[in-house]
């Protein structure tokens, strides 16, 4: 009788339970027998401050942070949206636009509530932005902490008002290129295909399975 697979651990360094998810769908793919968890589901510990100046060296931080504390593999994202007008604002300060204060729908309603402000006068030919998403992967091995990174880039546009209830963040103001409605009208399985992180997870994904299949 064959030996029962052994389920393999990968921390998300994050605790949004939606990108959780994403991350089990697009990973099971390349590797059935793996389970993702955030960092609500691993004993807490500091984590660092997203001190660097781009979606990568975030990225790394977090990834490191997460293997020195758990001792188990783990991916690690940064990402945000990139706008024209704005010179490439937000950016890194994605998440924290409007300030760093309040829960996380708080915070989305803030942030968006902000850009779509400091929009308002420019026109809709000016509005092109860009979700930008670095990821990265770490294990634990003889020689101290090895990394993988990758990135994935999903262009578009800014709209004038919120649509959608799906996925968080910046999502219901943000239509891809070719679509004209949000991320947050597109399903799960749709933004997947598209998404900068999407993009990002499918690049790392067989790099993880490749990494992790002989553990």
């Amino acid at each position: 009788m064959p030996e029962p697979v052994e389920t393999i651990r990968l921390v998300l360094a994050s605790h949004n339970a939606g990108k959780v998810a994403e991350m089990q769908r697009i990973l099971t793919s390349h590797l059935s027998d793996i389970e993702v968890v955030g960092l609500d589901d691993v004993t807490a510990y500091d984590e660092p401050a997203e001190t660097e100046a781009t979606f990568e060296g975030n990225a790394r931080l977090k990834a490191r942070a997460a293997v020195e504390a758990t001792g188990l593999p783990a991916i690690a994202d940064d990402s945000g949206l990139c706008v024209d007008a704005l010179n490439g604002m937000p950016g890194v300060l994605s998440a924290r636009w409007a300030g760093a204060s309040g829960d996380r729908d708080t915070k989305d309603r803030a942030n968006n509530e902000l850009l779509l402000a400091q929009l308002a006068d420019v026109p809709d030919e000016r509005r092109a932005a860009r979700f930008w998403c670095s990821v990265v992967f770490a294990q634990p091995g003889a020689h101290g902490i090895s990394e993988q990174a990758v990135e994935g880039v999903m262009p578009g546009r800014v709209i004038r008002e919120l649509r959608g209830s799906g996925g968080f963040g910046y999502d219901v103001l943000f239509c891809a290129d070719g679509y004209d409605v949000t991320t947050a009208e597109l399903p799960p399985h749709e933004k997947d295909e598209i998404s900068h992180r999407g993009q990002a997870l499918r690049k790392i994904a067989p790099l993880v399975a490749a990494a992790l299949a002989d553990r």
